[in-house]
């Protein structure tokens, strides 16, 4: 087997690209679990406006991270891979539905941000999420919260170790697992102290202790989407296992072939030279008419 070849990142991170990857997570993480962090004495144990502006900040910091990272961090050649990637996923996301937990578009966001990327990866599940939210009808309160968790996944596929063969499929395919479970554990959390009312051994309970939320979480989740949960789980270790090597070749193929980190040169012709010796990423300059 030959040596793995460094991977080049499809999408540059810049200072502030990582800054504000840094802002939307942190921003995120407190509108998916501030049931668990709250106090019995603050305003937001006793308030239902402060996580509704938590929903509506959310698409406006994401929004912030994908014009800080194509500015200057993202050429052509990534935009079109992002937009091939992210239309197929829009397009496959349909066929599952999500019936019976049936997810068709994640195990494409851990493959894409395998090979492009932890940045691409991220950038791709917000898109993808998008697209087919766009396609599907789906836009709603919740599009936000799924747009950060997709781009949650794709960015945990890009920070996997290096190995190739067999033990990568069963690395992604374990992985796909793992985030099919903690992407719908995240949801839970988005709308469940909004679904189950005020009483109940189920329902959240505003200001109380966080081991007693989380039980009630749990047992919440368990009892309402473990299937749904499970189901998406296994789609991935099986659609990861089907397709992981003939699609992670032709993505590198790809990537090799658009040179992400070669940057583009530009020189003047040698008469009598073959173009095909042209080093890769250097583009032909534009014929001149004689003087």
């Amino acid at each position: 087997m030959s040596a793995e070849q460094p991977r080049v990142a499809a999408i540059r991170f810049r200072p502030r690209s990582a800054a504000a990857v840094a802002l939307v997570s942190v921003a995120g993480l407190l509108a998916f679990g501030w049931p668990l962090l709250v106090t019995p004495g603050s305003g937001l144990a006793h308030s239902t406006d402060a996580p509704l502006v938590l929903a509506l900040v959310l698409p406006l910091l994401l929004a912030v991270v994908l014009a800080e990272i194509a500015e200057g961090g993202m050429d052509v050649k990534a935009v079109a891979m992002l937009g091939v990637l992210s239309a197929v996923g829009a397009a496959l996301r349909p066929l599952g539905a999500g019936t019976a937990g049936l997810e068709t578009v994640f195990f494409l966001l851990v493959l894409g941000g395998r090979v492009f990327g932890a940045g691409f990866g991220f950038v791709q599940g917000a898109v993808t999420l998008f697209a087919s939210a766009l396609i599907t009808g789906g836009v709603g309160p919740w599009l936000p919260f799924q747009m950060l968790g997709a781009a949650w996944v794709g960015w945990g596929a890009g920070l996997l170790p290096p190995v190739r063969g067999r033990w990568e499929v069963a690395m992604l395919a374990a992985y796909g697992a793992l985030a099919g479970l903690a992407y719908g554990m995240l949801l839970n959390l988005s709308f469940w102290p909004f679904s189950t009312g005020l009483t109940g051994e189920l329902s959240f309970v505003a200001g109380a202790p966080l081991l007693d939320n989380l039980h009630r979480f749990v047992v919440f989740s368990l009892a309402t989407s473990l299937g749904w949960d499970l189901g998406r789980a296994v789609t991935n270790v099986v659609l990861v296992s089907l397709t992981a090597r003939p699609v992670l070749g032709a993505l590198r193929r790809a990537s090799r072939r658009a040179a992400f980190g070669a940057p583009v040169t530009f020189e003047h012709p040698v008469r009598g030279a073959d173009p095909a010796s042209r080093p890769e990423g250097s583009a032909a300059p534009l014929a001149q008419s004689p003087p």
